[in-house]
This record gives structure tokens, sequence and C-alpha cells, in this order.
């Protein structure tokens, strides 16, 4: 089921993971070995999750890859069934 306005995954990762663990953005790009820029993009929205970052991330907080990139995939359908109308698309069927 497609959530209703699904928050970023960097939202949730700041919020459920960072701020309980009152780790900086350099801390947490540390730990995950990626650069700060990397992450603080992530955090605030301008990039989103690859499979790569899913397995740091869930290495690093005990979580599952498949969470953080389910999430990504909630959070891009979402956005993109909002421009549904721009599509022209023609609907195809079998005789």
């Amino acid at each position: 089921m497609l959530m209703y306005n699904p928050p970023h995954p960097g939202e949730i990762l700041r919020t459920l993971c960072l701020e309980p663990l009152s780790l900086s953005v350099t801390e947490a790009a540390r730990a995950l070995g990626v650069s700060r820029k990397t992450l603080s993009n992530l955090l605030n929205g301008r990039t989103g999750i690859s499979p790569e970052m899913a397995v740091r991330l869930s290495i690093a907080f005990d979580t599952s890859a498949e969470s953080w990139m389910n999430q990504q995939a909630q959070y891009d359908l979402w956005r993109i069934q909002q421009r549904r109308g721009e599509f022209k698309v023609k609907k195809l069927s079998a005789a």
C-alpha cells in the first residue's frame, strides 16, 4: 500500500537514527565511511538512498537494507504519482 506523502528517508535517518544518538553529520558520515557532503545531501532530501547507502545504514544502525530501499521507493513513487496527469501514455490492451 502506498503511504500518503511519506517523508524523505533522510528525514527518517536524521530523526530516528542520528538525533537519538546525538550524532553530528560529520560523526555519522565518518562512521558510515562517506563524505559529510554526501550524508548532508541525503539528510536534506537532495539525494536518495542508493543500494550501497542502504547497506551502509543497515550495518551502522542494525537495520535491514531492504527497509531503507523500501522507504526510498515509497517516497519516489508517491512523488511521481503526483505528476501522473502529465504523462502522455496510451493504454494498451490485447484485442
